[in-house]
């Protein structure tokens, strides 16, 4: 039943790492009420929380707890681990609403770690393509999104980072922007503190980091729009 975010249950670590334990259906299914209560929907009221925080912000990010959560069984067809059930909880809200987009916002619940993504994460090619020829070619304003966000406290993750220059771009010599076309996503992460995650002051962290990482917002966005209208 929908409602503003009141914080995971104090239950949700533990049944994760009960259910990590298990990996068994019958298990879980005995214990259903219990994912849905601590975890599952508070993890809506999260998103839709989010969702009226961010249109409140202008961010330009949505989600419902329908279409924005990702499912806790795992998808095992082609993985060597043939575990059921994931280790986490993740959710995303995005531009259109769905996981399809890009320019998200990503939030993980988890036994390794608890965390929130603002993301152009695996963008297709073309998209990929204009984000460094912005960069080749637009160095200033990669540089003045680079640099505030590091004014609000964030870097650019370095994840999947490519080790070699793509073709094309071997004329670039600048450290910091062959560093940045040679990324395959652009990235910028908030840890949460897992004791964070059951009060509703969660809701204010999560808004408060995307408002600092809305510089990596924009500068995707406007980047995204003259691809759209090519």
């Amino acid at each position: 039943m929908a409602g503003a975010f009141k914080g995971f249950g104090q239950k949700a670590i533990p049944f994760l790492k009960a259910l990590d334990f298990h990996q068994s259906r019958e298990w879980f299914l005995e214990n259903r009420d219990l994912f849905e209560k601590e975890l599952r929907d508070p993890f809506g009221d999260l998103v839709e929380t989010l969702t009226e925080r961010f249109a409140q912000a202008g961010l330009g990010l949505r989600g419902d707890r329908k279409k924005s959560l990702f499912r806790i069984n795992r998808d095992v067809r082609f993985a060597k681990d043939k575990s059921p059930y994931n280790r986490h909880l993740s959710a995303i809200l995005s531009p259109d609403g769905s996981k399809m987009g890009q320019g998200v916002f990503y939030v993980h619940v988890g036994l390794e770690r608890c965390l929130a993504d603002v993301a152009w994460w695996q963008p297709e090619p073309a998209l990929l393509l204009a984000m460094r020829k912005a960069i080749a070619t637009q160095p200033d304003k990669f540089r003045a999104m680079a640099k505030a966000l590091r004014k609000n406290g964030l870097e650019l993750e370095t994840e999947g980072r490519m080790k070699r220059t793509p073709r094309g771009f071997e004329q670039i010599s600048e450290p910091d922007l062959t560093d940045a076309i040679r990324n395959r996503h652009f990235v910028v992460q908030h840890v949460i503190d897992p004791a964070g995650i059951h009060t509703a002051a969660l809701v204010d962290e999560l808004v408060d980091f995307t408002l600092r990482a809305r510089p990596l917002l924009d500068w995707g966005r406007a980047i995204e729009g003259t691809v759209l209208a090519a």
